[in-house]
């Protein structure tokens, strides 16, 4: 049977909660990631080595259970450790034929680290591949099932030709190392993520369903806030391509549809943020959208929402959930943390505009710090 958009947006949320488990600070990259997979989009990740870029891709393949390609290119990297060597068999008989068996070629998911280190070569041919879904090369053109690919960097490239190149991804994502607080968290979980194996909490046709629902979004209901979001944009000196802006109308459908729904609203905007190509764009672009964002949510998507609007509506997926698994605990240091949800919940909610939602965690969570465990 089919699932329905609800409950594959609800499996693809428990497939990402079992790639990042373990990995603080890197649910962001986890969802754009599966954002990016169900708009049929790319994702580029800035950010210094060993900040944990290529365990979150390959988690995330193993939790939705596609095929995973994972290369770290160089200056004298050749074409044939991507895409597969000149099957020998075929040249002697005059035919140039690609042997692609466990290659990019045939991954659904793929990590392709220090991209623009890539020769002109292997560029070209990953720009059809990007764009089109199909590699060429000799007599050898097959479609490819890649469903999302994640390239990574230390920092954006000056070379206009490689600038160009990295436009072709759509989204645009700046990490940093944890943060000092966090570091305790890091270590405990980082210690859990290397003995523990990852679960497939989530399998390719969920992703699947998402996909075949994106164009049927109804985008009447966004396009309006998307277009004075632009407006505002340029008022403020911050430019996108028109590329960029047509294209960014995949992200917001996607998001709509990991939300379970067919029609995008304001709420939906904040992919946007993602689209712009800078670090420096995109800080900008969190205080001219504050009010255009000021009610982004998102019930599967929490931290990438989060991150982009940075105010209080976009806290409550987070909310809700880090609330039901702090119920479900039954150990003495939930009554702790209760303690420091009521405490961020009150922070950022008057009780009167208090999601319904939320008002039934925070009740049940003002009800286990009242009684000692």
């Amino acid at each position: 049977m089919t699932p329905s958009l609800h409950d594959a947006a609800r499996q693809v949320r428990q497939g990402i909660r079992a790639a990042t488990d373990g990995l603080v600070g890197r649910d962001q990259l986890a969802e754009l990631i599966v954002l990016a997979a169900v708009a049929g989009e790319h994702l580029l990740v800035i950010g210094p080595p060993g900040t944990a870029k290529s365990a979150v891709v390959r988690r995330v393949a193993q939790s939705m259970g596609g095929r995973y390609f994972e290369y770290l290119l160089g200056r004298f990297t050749e074409p044939s450790e991507l895409f597969g060597p000149v099957d020998l068999r075929k040249l002697r008989e005059g035919t140039v034929e690609t042997d692609v068996t466990g290659m990019l070629p045939e991954a659904d998911v793929a990590f392709l680290d220090e991209v623009f280190l890539g020769s002109t070569a292997i560029l070209n041919t990953l720009l059809g591949l990007l764009n089109e879904r199909r590699f060429r090369r000799g007599h050898t053109q097959i479609d490819c099932p890649l469903r999302v690919a994640v390239g990574a960097a230390n920092g954006l490239p000056e070379d206009e030709a490689l600038a160009a190149f990295a436009d072709r991804f759509l989204l645009h994502l700046f990490i940093e190392p944890v943060p000092d607080h966090h570091l305790e968290a890091m270590l405990d979980g980082g210690w859990r993520a290397d003995t523990a194996p990852v679960t497939a909490a989530a399998s390719l046709s969920h992703l699947d369903v998402l996909c075949r629902a994106v164009p049927q979004v109804d985008m009447a209901g966004a396009r309006p806030g998307l277009a004075d979001c632009i407006r505002q944009l340029r008022r403020a000196g911050v430019h996108l391509s028109d590329r960029r802006i047509v294209k960014s109308q995949r992200l917001i459908a996607a998001a709509a549809v990991l939300a379970g729904r067919t029609e995008a609203t304001p709420a939906d905007l904040w992919p946007l943020l993602y689209v712009l190509p800078t670090k420096e764009s995109q800080l900008s672009a969190r205080d001219v959208l504050k009010e255009p964002l000021a009610h982004a949510t998102h019930p599967n998507l929490f931290s990438a929402v989060e991150e982009a609007a940075m105010q209080p509506m976009s806290r409550v997926g987070r909310l809700v959930e880090t609330a039901l698994v702090c119920l479900a605990r039954q150990d003495a240091g939930r009554q702790a943390e209760a303690e420091g949800l009521l405490r961020e919940i009150d922070a950022n909610f008057h009780a009167d505009v208090l999601p319904a939602d939320l008002a039934v965690c925070r009740k049940k969570l003002a009800a286990l710090v009242a009684v000692p465990v």
